[in-house]
């Protein structure tokens, strides 16, 4: 009898550690975000030129094509196959096939570039037919697929290389701080992702002129060398000179450059939505304002440079943000994106500035357009039509106004159009769902399922999850959150939480996605007993400019507001321990722990607050002015905004963290911070990470995590 029952024993111990779910390290969480815990979903997704097809890449190794026409996948070229070509004209192997910077001359050409070496590589007869080597240092390299033609910047100069290989420099700028092609423009607001624009037949090419000459030089330090050295970054503060920038358009042929002759407004305007009319004849800017609440759509003639008119222009007395460039119809006409109506939709104008009709409208967004039909009567867009949480596609009637959803499948969508609009590629996920790709017709009938992929997570103990609304502190407006329970829940018991915030412009935290737009790291915290609570308070995105804008000279207010409707709604939970509440963010996020630790010191025991922006004097002019305007222009809100009047308020234990050398958020922030806190006799903890700019990836990231868990476990269980 004994023996049986320890012989049962040892076997129901054995069934029991056979089914534990395991959890995850610090390392587990930050690096297999990415790797082993990703969905499987496939990689650079494009059309095949001169089909109705896709093609991806994947394991970075092999292209396949993707049929609609039902047949299983076939390969188009592998890495092995490429290399050979490689060799055969003395060129050095690759290691991958770059997914994110491929595209197809035609269903034979293959083009691509990498190791600063431009490649057009014939899959049918596995050779090299063209191989450009451009300078070690080039950058922005920026290829016209159809013709050959790459553009490219080495240092502060533009550079243009044609067919014959041989390379012609554009500008010649001696002084560093003028810049020509570079996509660090007006710092990348604005929609802004790059700085060489080539015309659609490749003639011209029209490129960004910045000259910085007379913004402010903020001096960085480089700890790497013996004696450290200065690193300068123009920094243009809130209400300090900034960049002033012009548009050059180089002609291939002539070898001539005009700049356009841009006169409204003082010389620190913003040049935005740069875009080419389909004839090559004209471009159109988009002029905004310094106060950035007066915008002017311009048509320039592309070979003089002198205005042609003004077709338009949009007036906000809050702030008017150009985001995207204009998207042409046909050679007459051309969609707009605008918020004039409380709500990014697309209204449809003619090339002589007239509003033919507002296309789309409703109390929600238009995130992208994905492309138009065979015939350009209609257009697919991304939207948040049916739900704030995801991202849908849709095809509306650009005449009609009509508007179809074409993804049955709730969730976050993710979308390639075919060349003519037939079909379309979709790879979506939703908090039940980790990732699925398929191909669709455009009446949105399932062609095929390319790719499903498994619960990479499921041998893992993970939090319950859940997403919600609570009413903001206006009490009208509904607010989304997320809510990560602890692993092994007990409702008997109380736990400790951590708030993890964003709060500000341009991010939304909460998702109908896989993981409801958390990150694992979360999760690992959850594992470690605690609570992860995220409120998209009013001021980030996807939500309509009224609740966007609510931030406008008042950053800090309305967004702490809500946060604490969060932290009341907490405090209605049985198994929420009130005493122990914690909060963390980065950037924004850093700002906003900060000031829910300061502003609401009785509530917060810990927090955690990286890269935090602290006085919003020493922030850039773009970002900074659209929301704050200035300090002279307003004190009081410039007043309320600062936490350095505000260190003495601090009681809970506070982790500040920075990148010494952050070029976004400068460490004068934090490190002024301490300097009121000591003024305050109030205390501070700090960390600096020497080697990082705005935050930290690959192993850094790890140590990074692994000290915030750290902090929470020493002083908020």
């Amino acid at each position: 009898m004994k023996k049986t029952a320890i012989l049962l024993f040892v076997i129901l111990i054995g069934i029991q550690g056979f089914s534990q779910k395991k959890n995850f390290t610090v390392s587990d969480a930050v690096m297999g975000q990415w790797r082993q815990f990703a969905p499987d979903k496939p990689d650079g997704i494009t059309t095949y030129t001169g089909t109705d097809d896709f093609t991806y890449v994947e394991n970075y190794s092999t292209i396949y094509r993707l049929s609609v026409s039902g047949k299983d996948k076939t390969i188009l070229a592998s890495l092995s196959e490429i290399n050979e070509a490689l060799g055969k004209v003395f060129l050095e192997k690759i290691s991958y096939i770059p997914y994110w910077d491929y595209s197809w001359k035609s269903p034979d050409l293959l083009v691509f570039t990498i190791n600063s070496n431009y490649i057009v590589y014939n899959i049918k007869e596995k050779v090299v037919e063209y191989a450009a080597k451009l300078p070690k240092d080039a950058e922005n390299i920026m290829p016209h697929t159809e013709t050959g033609y790459v553009a490219f910047t080495e240092k502060n100069n533009l550079f243009f290389m044609g067919n014959n290989y041989e390379i012609i420099q554009i500008t010649n700028e001696e002084n560093e701080g003028i810049v020509c092609g570079s996509d660090y423009v007006h710092r990348q607001e604005f929609g802004i992702d790059k700085g060489i624009f080539w015309s659609p037949k490749g003639n011209l090419l029209a490129f960004y002129r910045k000259d910085e000459t007379m913004v402010s030089d903020y001096p960085l330090v480089n700890i790497n060398t013996e004696i450290a050295t200065l690193k300068n970054e123009k920094y243009p503060m809130i209400g300090q000179k900034s960049e002033e920038v012009t548009l050059g358009i180089y002609n291939v042929e002539t070898k001539k450059t005009v700049y356009m002759e841009v006169t409204d407004f003082t010389k620190e305007r913003y040049l935005t939505s740069i875009t080419w009319d389909l004839s090559e004849k004209y471009i159109y800017i988009g002029v905004l304002n310094s106060e950035q609440n007066y915008l002017k759509l311009n048509k320039y003639d592309a070979s003089t440079g002198k205005i042609v008119k003004t077709l338009f222009e949009e007036i906000n007395e809050k702030y008017v943000e150009p985001e995207h460039p204009l998207y042409f119809v046909d050679s007459d006409e051309f969609l707009y994106y605008s918020e004039k109506d409380g709500y990014d939709h697309l209204y449809l104008y003619n090339t002589e500035g007239v509003q033919i009709k507002q296309v789309t409208k409703g109390k929600w967004v238009v995130k992208s357009i994905v492309g138009l039909d065979q015939n350009h009567k209609n257009v697919f867009i991304t939207a948040t039509k049916d739900s704030p949480l995801e991202t849908n596609l849709y095809k509306v009637n650009i005449k009609k106004g009509t508007i179809t959803r074409l993804t049955p499948e709730k969730g976050t969508h993710s979308i390639t159009l075919n060349h003519n609009g037939t079909y379309f590629f979709d790879t979506y996920s939703n908090t039940e769902t980790p990732s699925i790709s398929g191909i669709y017709d455009a009446s949105s009938k399932q062609i095929k399922e390319v790719m499903k992929s498994k619960n990479k997570l499921e041998g893992y103990a993970m939090g319950e999850m859940k997403i919600g609304t609570i009413k903001a502190a206006d009490n009208k407006t509904d607010l989304y959150y997320r809510l990560i329970l602890p692993t092994g829940f007990d409702k008997s018991k109380k736990y400790p939480v951590i708030v993890y915030v964003y709060g500000g412009p341009h991010a939304q935290m909460t998702t109908d996605s896989w993981l409801g737009g958390a990150s694992l790291w979360q999760q690992y915290m959850a594992q470690q007993g605690y609570i992860m609570f995220t409120l998209d308070n009013r001021g980030s995105a996807f939500r309509g400019f009224e609740f966007e804008s609510v931030i406008h000279r008042n950053c800090g207010q309305n967004e702490v507001a809500d946060q604490m409707k969060g932290v009341e709604f907490l405090k209605s939970l049985s198994y929420v321990d009130a005493d122990k509440i914690g909060v963390h963010g980065w950037s924004y996020g850093g700002f906003m722990t900060t000031s829910l630790m300061t502003m609401h010191p009785e509530t917060f025991k810990v927090g955690v607050a990286g890269g935090p922006v602290i006085d919003w004097k020493y922030y850039e002019v773009m970002y900074g002015e659209r929301y704050m305007d200035t300090p002279e222009e307003n004190p009081e809100g410039f007043e309320n905004a600062s936490l350095l009047n505000k260190a003495d308020k601090l009681k809970g234990r506070l982790l500040m963290i920075h990148g010494y050398i952050d070029p976004v958020v400068v460490p004068q922030n934090s490190l002024d911070f301490i300097k009121a806190c000591i003024k305050a006799d109030t205390d501070l903890d700090y960390f600096i990470y020497p080697n990082s700019e705005h935050n930290m990836s690959g192993t850094t990231r790890v140590h990074l995590k692994k000290k915030v868990s750290r902090y929470f476990d020493d002083y908020l269980k």
